[in-house]
Protein backbone atom coordinates (compact mmCIF):
# COMPACT_ATOMS: atom_id res chain seq x y z
CA UNK A 1 0.00 0.00 0.00
CA UNK A 2 1.03 3.49 -1.07
CA UNK A 3 0.57 6.70 -0.12
CA UNK A 4 -2.10 7.31 -3.05
CA UNK A 5 -3.86 4.01 -1.81
CA UNK A 6 -4.05 5.66 2.18
CA UNK A 7 -5.55 9.09 0.35
CA UNK A 8 -8.17 6.89 -1.09
CA UNK A 9 -8.85 5.36 2.21
CA UNK A 10 -9.26 8.41 4.12
CA UNK A 11 -11.82 9.40 1.83
CA UNK A 12 -13.63 6.39 1.87
CA UNK A 13 -13.51 5.75 6.08
CA UNK A 14 -15.39 9.43 6.15
CA UNK A 15 -17.90 8.61 3.34
CA UNK A 16 -17.91 4.80 1.23
CA UNK A 17 -20.16 6.32 -1.13
CA UNK A 18 -17.90 9.03 -2.78
CA UNK A 19 -17.79 8.98 -6.25
CA UNK A 20 -14.91 7.91 -7.57
CA UNK A 21 -14.75 10.90 -9.67
CA UNK A 22 -14.38 12.83 -6.79
CA UNK A 23 -12.20 10.77 -5.03
CA UNK A 24 -9.84 11.41 -8.16
CA UNK A 25 -10.10 15.56 -8.02
CA UNK A 26 -9.11 14.91 -4.60
CA UNK A 27 -6.20 12.94 -4.76
CA UNK A 28 -5.19 14.26 -8.63
CA UNK A 29 -5.25 11.01 -9.85
CA UNK A 30 -7.91 9.46 -12.68
CA UNK A 31 -11.68 8.03 -12.03
CA UNK A 32 -10.05 4.32 -13.50
CA UNK A 33 -7.39 4.12 -11.38
CA UNK A 34 -9.26 5.12 -8.54
CA UNK A 35 -12.17 2.56 -9.45
CA UNK A 36 -8.75 0.00 -9.88
CA UNK A 37 -6.87 1.01 -6.47
CA UNK A 38 -10.50 0.13 -4.39
CA UNK A 39 -10.81 -3.31 -6.40
CA UNK A 40 -7.09 -4.40 -5.72
CA UNK A 41 -7.57 -3.09 -2.20
CA UNK A 42 -11.14 -5.13 -1.83
CA UNK A 43 -9.83 -8.29 -3.44
CA UNK A 44 -6.66 -8.67 -0.94
CA UNK A 45 -8.80 -7.66 1.64
CA UNK A 46 -7.25 -4.51 2.80
CA UNK A 47 -10.87 -3.26 2.64
CA UNK A 48 -12.95 -5.41 4.52
CA UNK A 49 -16.28 -3.94 3.71
CA UNK A 50 -18.42 -1.01 3.10
CA UNK A 51 -20.74 -0.05 5.79
CA UNK A 52 -23.05 2.36 6.87
CA UNK A 53 -22.79 4.82 9.83
CA UNK A 54 -25.97 5.70 11.83
CA UNK A 55 -27.24 8.49 14.09
CA UNK A 56 -30.56 6.53 15.19
CA UNK A 57 -31.04 7.79 18.92
CA UNK A 58 -29.96 4.75 20.12
CA UNK A 59 -28.04 3.63 22.68
CA UNK A 60 -24.13 3.07 21.61
CA UNK A 61 -21.30 1.64 24.16
CA UNK A 62 -18.89 -0.01 24.47
CA UNK A 63 -18.44 -4.25 26.43
CA UNK A 64 -15.13 -4.67 27.45
CA UNK A 65 -14.95 -8.37 27.99
CA UNK A 66 -12.32 -10.70 30.15
CA UNK A 67 -11.86 -14.44 29.30
CA UNK A 68 -10.91 -17.11 31.21
CA UNK A 69 -6.52 -18.21 30.03
CA UNK A 70 -6.67 -20.87 27.36
CA UNK A 71 -9.46 -19.61 25.60
CA UNK A 72 -9.91 -19.21 21.75
CA UNK A 73 -10.87 -15.80 21.98
CA UNK A 74 -11.50 -15.90 18.31
CA UNK A 75 -13.75 -18.53 18.94
CA UNK A 76 -15.75 -16.19 21.61
CA UNK A 77 -15.81 -13.36 19.33
CA UNK A 78 -16.81 -15.25 16.40
CA UNK A 79 -20.01 -15.85 17.98
CA UNK A 80 -21.02 -12.91 19.76
CA UNK A 81 -20.25 -11.06 15.83
CA UNK A 82 -23.36 -12.93 15.41
CA UNK A 83 -25.50 -11.08 18.51
CA UNK A 84 -27.92 -8.37 16.41
CA UNK A 85 -27.14 -5.19 18.27
CA UNK A 86 -23.32 -5.87 17.68
CA UNK A 87 -21.45 -3.69 15.67
CA UNK A 88 -17.85 -4.66 15.85
CA UNK A 89 -16.04 -7.84 17.82
CA UNK A 90 -12.05 -6.06 18.80
CA UNK A 91 -9.47 -8.87 19.86
CA UNK A 92 -7.50 -6.48 21.83
CA UNK A 93 -4.10 -6.25 24.28
CA UNK A 94 -4.16 -5.43 28.08
CA UNK A 95 -6.67 -6.15 30.91
CA UNK A 96 -9.47 -6.95 28.79
CA UNK A 97 -9.64 -9.58 26.03
CA UNK A 98 -12.65 -8.54 24.02
CA UNK A 99 -14.36 -5.17 23.21
CA UNK A 100 -17.99 -4.97 21.64
CA UNK A 101 -18.47 -2.17 20.08
CA UNK A 102 -22.86 -2.44 20.35
CA UNK A 103 -25.89 -0.18 19.19
CA UNK A 104 -29.05 -0.76 20.88
CA UNK A 105 -32.70 0.47 21.61
CA UNK A 106 -31.73 1.48 24.99
CA UNK A 107 -29.41 0.51 27.76
CA UNK A 108 -31.87 -2.34 28.91
CA UNK A 109 -30.90 -3.69 25.74
CA UNK A 110 -27.30 -3.32 26.47
CA UNK A 111 -27.98 -4.47 29.46
CA UNK A 112 -29.32 -8.07 28.18
CA UNK A 113 -26.20 -7.79 25.84
CA UNK A 114 -24.00 -7.80 29.20
CA UNK A 115 -26.22 -10.60 30.84
CA UNK A 116 -25.81 -12.77 28.09
CA UNK A 117 -22.14 -12.76 27.46
CA UNK A 118 -21.50 -13.80 31.48
CA UNK A 119 -23.69 -16.27 30.74
CA UNK A 120 -21.13 -17.93 28.68
CA UNK A 121 -19.09 -20.71 30.67
CA UNK A 122 -15.59 -18.54 28.68
CA UNK A 123 -16.02 -15.05 30.46
CA UNK A 124 -14.41 -13.90 33.44
CA UNK A 125 -15.82 -10.62 33.86
CA UNK A 126 -17.16 -7.47 31.94
CA UNK A 127 -17.02 -3.56 31.86
CA UNK A 128 -19.28 -1.01 30.52
CA UNK A 129 -19.01 2.00 28.78
CA UNK A 130 -21.58 4.25 27.33
CA UNK A 131 -20.28 6.18 24.29
CA UNK A 132 -21.83 9.93 24.57
CA UNK A 133 -20.15 11.11 21.73
CA UNK A 134 -18.95 9.99 18.28
CA UNK A 135 -16.57 11.53 15.52
CA UNK A 136 -15.48 10.39 12.44
CA UNK A 137 -11.63 10.86 12.15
Amino acid sequence: MDDLDRRILSILRRDARTPYTEIANRVGTSEGTVRNRVDRMTEEGTIERFTVTTRTGNVKAMIEISVEMNVDTAAVGGRMVDWEEVDFVWQVSGEDDIVLVVDAVDTGAVNELISQAREMDEVKSTKTRLILDERLG
